[in-house]
């Protein structure tokens, strides 16, 4: 039984651009999307006479849309314009804030990547020294928040910070590991019908 996709449900809108890419020789509106769930950046086009704002939420699933008529395709970090990638520390840290239970439970129940490299090691700033001192408190007891693991893991960086680094680094497309996006896969026809992503 082939298992399903998971699609995002719903997107924060990075850009809007009324008239479409400057460069396209299409005029029709056009936004620039990073999904809640799996942080999959996406293209659409809003519905008629809807005007977007960088940092709005809007749902892209399944069911009737109210403010995106299509998602176009999915697309990589080299194609944001600049005015998405200014957008996209704070959008995405914004993301991590918002799901901050998600994203506590990934530093209570991450394991080994393999024999050599556990994959908390992969947040920007996490050694073995710190890696460490994760396991034992989190042996000790789960972490609640992220107060709580800056608290009780001795000179942790901000670990909102930590995932938003590693979101980011994982979205330019270059790593061996992604444990927050599904990796960019370049696909020659989109799904006119509602956009494979």
């Amino acid at each position: 039984m082939p298992i399903e996709e998971k699609r995002e449900e719903y997107a924060i809108v990075l850009d809007f651009m009324h008239a479409g890419k400057s460069f396209s020789g299409r005029s029709e509106p056009v936004a620039q999307l990073i999904g809640e769930e799996w942080f999959t950046l996406l293209e659409a086009v809003p519905k008629q006479e809807v005007s977007l704002k960088s940092g709005e939420r809007v749902y892209i699933g399944k069911d009737e849309r109210d403010k995106i008529s299509l998602i176009k395709s999915r697309i990589s970090y080299n194609d944001l314009t600049q005015t998405a990638r200014n957008e996209l520390q704070a959008i995405v840290t914004t993301i991590v804030k918002d799901h901050e239970k998600k994203f506590v439970d990934m530093f209570n129940n991450a394991g080994p990547l393999n024999i050599r490299e556990h994959s908390l090691e992969l947040l920007p700033g996490i050694g073995k020294k710190h890696l460490g001192a994760i396991l034992k408190a989190r042996e000790e007891k789960k972490f609640a928040d992220f107060n709580d693991i800056t608290t009780r893991v001795t000179l942790m960086q901000d670990p909102i910070k930590l995932i938003t680094d590693r979101v980011i680094v994982e979205l330019m497309g270059s790593e061996r590991f992604y444990i927050f996006t599904k990796p960019y896969v370049k696909r020659e026809f989109g799904d006119r019908r509602g956009g494979r992503y």
